[in-house]
């Protein structure tokens, strides 16, 4: 699967949905996601209603790029445009970042709200890899679209016969991801 194949599926698929685009850049990161930032002179038509028109774009992408080079799995793509997903992305980790500030003054685990597979995962890294947060650990808990982060320190200290429930975070900024 080449770059050029799938700026040609994806410019393709803008075009047929009347969408205006003028380029797309492909970035590949270390961690095997493949980013392609769609240049276009309304970015506002292709992010749609709380980033509805990108989501359901990169799904599309997904699974035609997987169907037409027979993938056993999806690649990991994220279409962005206009630094949404960017944008997105570092709003998380300052969220995640002040919930770490409360889990130290408290001790306390903390909950952040449901959020997508995609988001838990930048969280998840992001508090893995940041020296600043190396006291910290993450856990997905829950099930389906209620499925969330707990974050907690390494060395958690436990009282006998106590059992220890996350404080459930409130308007904590997550409530309009949109991944």
């Amino acid at each position: 699967m080449t770059d050029d194949r799938m700026k040609d599926i994806l410019g393709a698929l803008l075009t047929h949905l009347g969408l205006e685009w003028k380029g797309i850049a492909v970035t590949h990161e270390q961690d095997g996601v493949i980013r392609m930032d769609i240049d276009s002179p309304h970015p506002s038509r292709i992010i749609g209603w709380h980033g509805e028109t990108l989501n359901a774009l990169q799904h599309l992408l997904k699974s035609m790029l997987r169907t037409l080079e027979k993938l056993e799995r999806s690649p990991f793509i994220i279409l962005d445009t206009d630094g949404y997903r960017k944008m997105q992305e570092e709003k998380v980790c300052k969220i995640a970042e002040q919930k770490a500030d409360f889990v130290r003054r408290t001790g306390s685990r903390i909950a952040l709200a449901p959020m997508s597979p995609y988001f838990r995962r930048i969280v998840h890294l992001y508090v893995a890899n940041n020296p600043a947060l190396k006291d910290l650990t993450t856990e997905s808990v829950g099930e389906g679209d209620y499925r969330q982060i707990v974050m907690r320190m390494k060395e958690e200290k436990h009282r006998a016969g106590e059992e220890l429930s996350p404080v459930i975070s409130q308007d904590d900024g997550l409530e309009n991801l949109d991944v």
